[in-house]
């Protein structure tokens, strides 16, 4: 099976591992990976912020470099969502939208919905997971405690055939990190509240790591565990995954 890779701007320029990390997941699971140079920003920051004119033509240069590749994957629940969700309202109209959205999937989705594994290996540690708002609540990796369904949770399933790794059971554990992309500059007060709630969260329920599937969030919640002198180890779910399948 072939892949392309698209891999978000933040990880492109400050966890360049996170992506070299995904190839290496995807390779050990009998994936041969593409990484279409090519490719630039997919228009999420200028979208969220209503600039439509300067996201069309990155969306435009996308449908362009993936059309060739039969399946798009990305580590990340947000830049997959852009693409899923929203390249209808950037480019209305266009035909090749439909196709693209089709074969682009986030990470752990790809995982437990395409090539249907179930990760072994070993990881002593235990983890809290974090889910992250888009994967969660725009493409559905899990149920969402504000909905009335059987709970389901992908990105878990992933974990849980992992030896030694203890999911941290937290209180509230599908509440927004306080991120948001621009949200953290034009509200950093409440950005960072929301935040350390979630941080104390892990801490209460004894996490060593904080995992999760969008290095945005990840991030956010690492710097201010910086700031504040925490030892809590951040890891993006491929990077956690290539560890303990290593």
């Amino acid at each position: 099976m072939d892949v392309a890779l698209f891999v978000p701007c933040y990880v492109d320029q400050f966890y360049p591992r996170v992506g070299l990390a995904t190839a290496e997941i995807l390779e050990r699971y009998g994936v041969k990976v593409h990484f279409p140079e090519a490719q630039t920003c997919c228009g999420q920051p200028m979208a969220n912020s209503g600039f439509f004119d300067d996201a069309r033509p990155l969306a435009r240069k996308m449908l362009e470099v993936f059309a060739p590749f039969e399946h798009v994957v990305c580590p990340s629940g947000s830049c997959t969502s852009m693409v899923r969700n929203h390249f209808e309202a950037v480019l209305p109209g266009e035909p090749r939208v439909a196709a693209l959205r089709a074969k682009t999937r986030e990470l752990c989705e790809f995982l437990h919905d395409v090539l249907q594994v179930r990760p072994r290996g070993r990881f002593p540690h235990k983890v809290g997971l974090h889910d992250s708002c888009h994967g969660l609540r725009e493409l559905r990796l899990g149920s969402g405690s504000e909905r009335l369904v059987q709970g389901f949770s992908k990105v878990r399933a992933l974990l849980e055939g992992i030896d030694g790794l203890r999911l941290a059971e937290l209180a509230r554990a599908d509440e927004c990190c306080g991120f948001g992309g621009t949200f953290a500059v034009t509200e950093e007060a409440v950005s960072c509240a929301m935040g350390r709630d979630r941080i104390a969260d892990h801490e209460r329920a004894g996490a060593e790591v904080i995992a999760g599937a969008d290095m945005s969030c990840l991030m956010h919640l690492e710097g201010l565990m910086r700031r504040d002198g925490k030892k809590l180890r951040v890891l993006h779910v491929a990077e956690l995954l290539e560890e303990a399948t290593r």
